[in-house]
């Protein structure tokens, strides 16, 4: 990674950065990102299958896949490890992966109500707690980037509010997370977008019979590129929370 010492835009080529549910939309935007502008990425998911695109259009030279549930701590760490493994070191983590189902609080079962709790908040977790180990071993600092959701912040939809507290204890995560470790030059920002044309939007039905590409939200490409601005800033600042909308929501 090209220091800035000049306080100059840092440049993401030969970056390592992992990105977990990266078989998604956005988490697939953020890699191709990365990919795109020189970095390596590990790419996790639960399912080999959904990483399948990436590895044909990427290979495996700047490319890493770490299939695993990030219910589970050691999947975080199985992330980190491949990260050192395949390209000596690890730079950034996303916290991507995420589970919402929508409606009212008694509209979804016991094991849903669990799925998100524990792939929003305790996946956010282990991967944070992984991702600091590596950093302090390495030093020099690191960044991690939690894509959160406005509905954590209260100015989301009425039938959300299980997905809203699980996104609401990871904008609060972050906060924390940047007192305890900005001393370290280790960067905590939380990104939190409204709607998102992906199939993860849709599945409320709030597109009805339309592809979720048409709807009126952002797009994945939009949330990459927030990413890659945090990945980029100069070391002498940080962006803590970052809240995107498309200009056809209200709140």
């Amino acid at each position: 990674m090209t220091a800035d010492s000049t306080g100059h835009a840092r440049d993401l080529t030969d970056t390592v950065v992992a990105v977990t549910g990266a078989g998604g939309a956005i988490g697939g935007a953020i890699a191709r990102l990365v990919l795109e502008a020189g970095g390596r990425v590990v790419a996790g998911d639960v399912r080999a299958e959904a990483l399948a695109g990436l590895r044909a259009d990427w290979g495996e030279d700047r490319l890493a896949l770490a299939v695993g549930d990030v219910r589970r701590e050691s999947t975080a760490d199985d992330l980190v490890a491949t990260a050192v493994r395949s390209f000596g070191r690890l730079d950034s983590v996303v916290a991507n992966a995420a589970v919402g189902f929508y409606g009212g609080v008694l509209d979804y079962s016991a094991d849903e109500v669990s799925l998100m709790v524990d792939v929003n908040v305790k996946g956010t977790v282990w991967l944070a707690r992984a991702a600091v180990r590596r950093f302090r071993e390495q030093g020099g600092g690191g960044d991690l980037v939690i894509i959160g959701s406005v509905a954590g912040l209260l100015i989301g939809g009425g039938k959300e509010a299980v997905y809203a507290a699980t996104k609401a204890a990871q904008i609060n995560l972050g906060y924390a997370l940047d007192r305890e470790l900005r001393s370290e030059l280790i960067r905590t920002t939380t990104i939190a977008p409204a709607g998102v044309n992906t199939p993860f939007a849709a599945a409320d039905g709030r597109f009805g019979d339309r592809d979720p590409a048409d709807g009126d939200f952002m797009e994945p490409g939009d949330i990459a590129r927030a990413v890659g601005y945090t990945l980029t800033q100069p070391r002498r600042m940080r962006t803590e929370l970052w809240t995107m909308w498309s200009m056809s929501e209200a709140h």
